[in-house]
């Protein structure tokens, strides 16, 4: 059983805040995400990092493979920084404590964009546009230097090589689980190569959540878009941001008025994507993820988006 937090522990753990309830948000993968209640009837959100908070399974990966570092509190605390520099709305940060783990934010409601504009596709326009214009923000500063939101200079391949040998490392990985992938293993691999080959040269880095999707973004009272789940935030090509933005955004994504993309990177990063989103799934299924199902259908839907780009 996973030692999730209680009351008690968030009086311990936090002397004087005054909470009286606690609840833990469902969604969480890495971290804890808890809506702490507190006397005065306000609210405010605690981040938990701790390994029982945290799904993952260890995975093996190239070794300049810059998705796969540490995703805890001073990755949280650096990306906010960086978000907020470029001008991106993030929840405000009420405290930080590197001892304990944790970081206290504010509530920035239960609203997320998802469900706006599920429920109301006119009232989202306003927060779609924002969000928009912010990830225009986050993508027109670039460096050469792919990585952490302030990569240390030095020599690195190209990025779109890295992300070949990642998407080639996850087909390997779950080949064998899956009659499909077996016996089109090769011609998946000819495929993601042939789309590399296309792909002219670039050392362009923006700053690129990596994640982004409409139930990353909370829509406040007032109608604020606010970004959250940014661990991930790093330096790279900003076509990555944009090939996992559509396909979580599908018919909304025009509506974010995206810049304009090389189509070639955009097309090798979807498919290197859907290949990630084939291995993430069915490796988190083999643990005690309480939504097992939902992981195995994800991957399944992406094997067969793979084929059929066949």
């Amino acid at each position: 059983m996973r030692d999730f937090l209680g009351i008690d522990d968030v009086h311990e753990l936090i002397p004087g805040l005054g909470a009286v309830d606690l609840t833990r948000l469902a969604g969480g993968t890495k971290k804890g995400v808890y809506r702490v209640r507190l006397g005065d009837g306000g609210t405010v959100i605690l981040y938990r990092w701790a390994a029982e908070e945290n799904y993952w399974p260890p995975v093996g990966t190239v070794p300049d493979d810059p998705f796969t570092g540490e995703a805890g509190i001073a990755e949280f605390a650096a990306n906010h920084a960086a978000l907020r520099d470029a001008g991106v709305r993030v929840p405000e940060l009420l405290r930080l404590d590197h001892d304990g783990a944790f970081a206290l934010v504010e509530d920035a409601g239960a609203e997320s964009l998802e469900r706006l504009m599920e429920r109301d596709p006119a009232a989202a326009a306003a927060p779609l546009a924002e969000l928009g214009a912010a990830l225009r923000r986050m993508h027109a500063g670039v460096t050469a230097h792919y990585g952490p939101p302030t990569p240390a200079a030095g020599p690195q391949r190209p990025a779109e090589d890295m992300v070949v040998d990642r998407a080639l490392g996850h087909l390997a990985a779950v080949a064998d689980q899956d009659v499909r992938l077996t016996a089109e293993r090769d011609r998946i691999e000819d495929h993601l190569r042939g789309l590399r080959a296309a792909v002219p040269p670039r050392r362009e880095y923006a700053l690129v959540h990596g994640e982004l999707g409409p139930d990353h973004v909370l829509v406040n009272p007032a109608g604020e878009p606010v970004m959250i789940d940014f661990e991930g935030l790093i330096r790279f090509d900003a076509e990555w941001d944009h090939a996992w933005i559509e396909m979580r955004f599908g018919a909304d994504y025009p509506r974010l008025d995206p810049g304009p993309l090389d189509p070639a990177r955009f097309a090798l990063y979807s498919y290197a994507q859907v290949l990630s989103l084939i291995e993430g799934p069915l490796r988190i299924a083999g643990t005690d993820f309480p939504d097992r199902q939902w992981m195995l259908d994800l991957a399944g839907w992406n094997i067969t988006k793979a084929l059929a780009a066949l």
